[in-house]
């Protein structure tokens, strides 16, 4: 397949054309993440408590196979700007088998020290037992899902968007279909509560690899992997973890920050423990959203940066920052306009859903601004420039964050947290402004 055109059809419709299918499946993505925290919530409050404390484990594995997976897509999509098809197979078959092996890693790991982990944040039992329950069985596939993601940065590295959406959407809407039925004991199924739930993603992630598996043969991608391509040399290794290791932590930085403000909240209510699992849950509609045109600029802009068109590269910049933008003002109106609606997804205890549409309002206030270091961070990524996007990952999740979340719940109890989470937004977009012009004027 010829990937020129990455290069020659006109900016605004070529971002458009690669990030609408992405868009599309990280919308499914994020329906289905509030659709399963809306199953479970039924279950009980134990659960949904379970489901936010889980998170962050989750988000460490997805974290670490995505990071790597999206070194892999940027130097594919470079060597093949630049014509270098031998070094992109090499590249594409390193990079899918040692994310497998992340995979096996993190599942040991995370199995061993679930319980532990768990216990950090709460001594109820009940919440416990839930937590590993649930975690046993989603852990204990890491290994294709390690594999599954790799494949979907390879497809999207080589223009195939619309392969990764169906297998992405039909992950997604399996799990949705599968949820209640496997939750809730309906039709053939028994009901199995949180394990059921847990068996839903597993086999709505299995979905996917498959539909990758089938198509690299039906319709072979522009790369070829072969055991071949697989032996390491120190210069591959090293432009794969440049840009992989930097990805994995802007993107397991967001589960450290989860566990920090869970032990803060922890201190004030339970329900604070929830209302912030529920918003993450919910901010996943506008951020994955977003994520799918960062997926779509991703390639276009690591393409043209190989090929030497730099000027498309900065006009695809900026169409995605305007097409971020847009999703983040929707979300802004949603958040202000029906923030009880929202957060009774979750849950119907009264003071819970009050507390929760008053942190929406306050959180809310940083979504627009924050779109200016999402676009830069991912078209840092794009271009190879690991470091400069970590920076702003750490300031967004560390850095700035936790501090002020310490500093303003002195004056604002739990209220604090929410204050701190527009501030460091505001803060970090006029730092990303700073990194992006330091390196454009390179």
């Amino acid at each position: 397949m010829d990937q020129t055109y990455m290069k020659q059809k006109p900016v605004l419709p070529l971002v458009v054309s690669m990030a609408l299918p992405m868009t599309l499946s990280m919308l499914v993505n994020s329906l289905y993440n509030i659709v399963d925290s809306i199953f479970i919530a039924k279950i009980s409050d134990n659960a949904m408590t379970a489901l936010s404390l889980v998170y962050p484990i989750q988000n460490l594995i997805t974290a670490i196979t995505v990071g790597f997976a999206i070194g892999t897509n940027a130097v594919i999509s470079i060597h093949l700007g630049a014509g270098n098809k031998k070094e992109a197979d090499r590249a594409a078959s390193l990079g899918t088998l040692l994310n497998a092996f992340h995979g096996l890693l993190l599942m040991i790991v995370c199995l061993t020290f679930i319980r532990p982990f768990l216990e950090l944040f709460t001594t109820d039992q009940d919440v416990i037992s839930l937590g590993i329950r649930y975690a046993r069985i989603t852990l204990s596939f890491s290994i294709p899902i390690g594999i599954s993601i790799s494949l979907e940065k390879i497809f999207q590295a080589t223009g195939r968007m619309k392969v990764s959406m169906v297998a992405m959407m039909a992950g997604c809407i399996g799990n949705i279909i599968l949820d209640p039925l496997m939750i809730f004991g309906i039709g053939p199924f028994p009901a199995m509560g949180i394990e059921g739930a847990a068996i839903a993603t597993a086999i709505g992630q299995m979905l996917s690899l498959v539909i990758y598996l089938v198509f690299c043969v039906v319709r072979p991608l522009p790369v070829t992997f072969s055991l071949s391509c697989c032996k390491p040399s120190k210069q591959l290794l090293l432009r794969l973890y440049t840009v992989g290791i930097p990805a994995t932590l802007n993107l397991a930085l967001p589960s450290l920050l989860v566990s920090t403000l869970n032990g803060i909240l922890a201190a004030y209510s339970q329900s604070y423990v929830l209302v912030l699992g529920a918003y993450y849950k919910l901010q996943t509609f506008l951020y994955l959203t977003g994520n799918g045109v960062v997926q779509g600029m991703r390639p276009l802009i690591g393409y043209n940066y190989g090929a030497g068109e730099h000027a498309r590269v900065r006009q695809i910049f900026f169409d995605s920052l305007i097409l971020i933008s847009g999703v983040m003002v929707i979300g802004t109106a949603l958040c202000l306009a029906i923030p009880s609606s929202l957060i009774g997804l979750f849950t119907s205890n009264a003071e819970t859903i009050r507390l929760g549409a008053s942190a929406l309002r306050i959180i809310s206030i940083g979504f627009i601004i924050s779109s200016i270091s999402v676009t830069v961070s991912g078209a840092l990524e794009g271009l190879g420039k690991g470091a400069p996007s970590l920076v702003i990952s750490l300031m967004r999740y560390i850095v700035v964050i936790i501090p002020a979340a310490l500093i303003l719940t002195k004056f604002f109890d739990a209220n604090g947290v929410w204050h701190a989470m527009w501030l460091t937004e505001f803060i970090t977009a006029a730092a990303s402004c700073v990194i992006y012009l330091k390196f454009i004027r390179k």
